[in-house]
């Protein structure tokens, strides 16, 4: 299968999972996960009118997606991977949405970015449900507070939140658990699942599924 098998595939995986549960396929977004792939490779998907990829490093982004958006007009690009704050200002500059806001020194630091450059990416609330230690995000029992302090400390709006389950754990109380805390918080967009766990994600509310390897192949993480 080529690039844009899989990529068919999964739009028709997520279509019939979306049906199955009652879902409007429309309402849940494919992600495509891009990073450590070079822009050659995404040109094939992006010729056949896919918009929304996800990338996970600022400065990768910014090398890759400069001259693709030139050439591929709307394009929404996710950031999807911890930011530093020394990048705020670049990734404002660069993605339509951020994913891993996940601690108060970004939410300011987006805050005052966003207030310089004028631009308003949305925000979604990186939450560690399996509360890793080595893992980014806010924990769940901290979550109410953060999302209350983004919105109200920095004036943010919260569009969704999103979350990365443990290896080697059942996925879907991590997803049961984002769509409870959302719920809570009056946030009506999920970014969870990935290329092993998407349909079960849509089946517990994702509205944004991250595919990278199901479609983009395995990655080379050898490579610089």
């Amino acid at each position: 299968m080529t690039v844009v098998d899989r990529l068919n595939a999964a739009k028709d995986a997520i279509a019939l999972r979306a049906r199955d549960c009652g879902r409007d396929p429309a309402d849940v977004t494919l992600v495509c996960v891009t990073k450590t792939f070079p822009a050659e490779a995404v040109v094939p998907l992006l010729e056949t009118g896919h918009r929304v990829y996800g990338e996970n490093k600022v400065q990768e982004a910014r090398a890759k997606w400069t001259e693709l958006r030139q050439r591929f007009s709307g394009v929404e690009l996710h950031l999807i991977g911890p930011l530093q704050s020394n990048k705020t200002r670049e990734a404002v500059e660069t993605f339509d949405v951020i994913e891993s806001v996940d601690r108060p020194k970004i939410a300011e630091a987006l805050a005052g970015e966003m207030r310089r450059q004028g631009k308003r990416p949305r925000l979604f609330v990186q939450v560690n449900t399996g509360s890793e230690p080595q893992k980014a995000g806010v924990l769940p029992q901290e979550a109410d507070a953060f999302i209350a302090e983004c919105r109200q400390s920095h004036g943010l709006e919260i569009a969704g939140l999103m979350c990365v389950p443990p290896v080697g754990e059942q996925a879907s109380p991590h997803f049961a658990l984002l769509a409870e805390i959302a719920a809570r918080n009056g946030v009506t967009q999920l970014s969870m699942g990935m290329s092993s766990d998407y349909e079960l994600a849509i089946q517990l509310g994702a509205t944004h599924v991250r595919i990278g390897s199901a479609i983009m192949g395995e990655r080379d993480y050898s490579k610089p």
